[in-house]
C-alpha cells in the first residue's frame, strides 16, 4: 500500500475543495452525460469525435474526482487555536519588509495545495515559505529564489 501524503489545508481551503468536489458530483457528471447522450444520437461511434471529446472530459472529471477525494481523506486542517503568533508556522499571516526595495508584503502561510502567489498565498515548501516557517519578529531571513536572493525582515506575525 502506497504511502499518501497528508494534505495541510486552511479551514477555507478545505471549504473551497468540497465545492469543487460537489459541483463535480452534481452538476460536471451530469453535464457531461448529456454530452455523451447528444453524441450517441450522431450514429457512428467510430468517427465521431463529439464523443471521443465528451468521454475525455468525462474521464478527467472522474480523475479529478479521485484526486479531490483522495485529498480530503488525507487532509488536516490548520486550527487557528494551533497557530502561534509567536514563530512563523502554517496557517501564519507574516508581514515581511523586503530590504532590497523598502516594501512590506503580507503573506499567509498554507499548504501546496492552497498555495496562489498572486493572493500572496505561498506554500510552506516554495523557497521563500521554508525561509519564514519557524522565525520571529524581528528576525532577517534570506531565500533563494530563481531571480537570487530575497532578504525579508520580519515584522508581524498573525493568525
Amino acid at each position: 500500500m502506497p504511502l499518501t501524503k497528508q494534505i495541510v489545508l486552511t479551514y477555507e481551503g478545505l471549504e473551497k475543495l468540497e465545492k469543487e468536489l460537489e459541483y463535480l458530483k452534481t452538476v460536471s457528471r451530469k453535464d457531461v452525460a448529456a454530452k455523451i447522450k447528444q453524441a450517441l444520437a450522431f450514429g457512428d461511434l467510430s468517427e465521431n469525435s463529439e464523443y471521443d471529446e465528451a468521454k475525455n472530459e468525462q474521464a478527467q472529471i472522474e480523475s479529478r474526482i479521485v484526486q479531490l477525494e483522495n485529498m480530503l481523506k488525507n487532509a488536516k486542517v490548520i486550527d487557528d487555536d494551533e497557530v502561534s503568533t509567536d514563530m512563523v508556522s502554517l496557517g501564519s499571516k507574516v508581514k515581511v519588509l523586503d530590504i532590497e526595495f523598502n516594501e512590506e508584503i503580507q503573506y499567509v502561510l498554507v499548504g501546496s495545495t492552497e498555495a496562489n502567489p498572486t493572493e500572496f498565498k505561498i506554500s510552506d515548501e516554495s523557497p521563500v515559505g521554508k525561509a519564514l516557517i519557524g522565525q520571529k519578529v524581528g528576525d532577517e531571513v534570506e531565500a533563494t529564489v530563481p531571480m537570487g536572493v530575497i532578504k525579508f525582515k520580519i515584522l508581524e506575525i498573525s493568525k
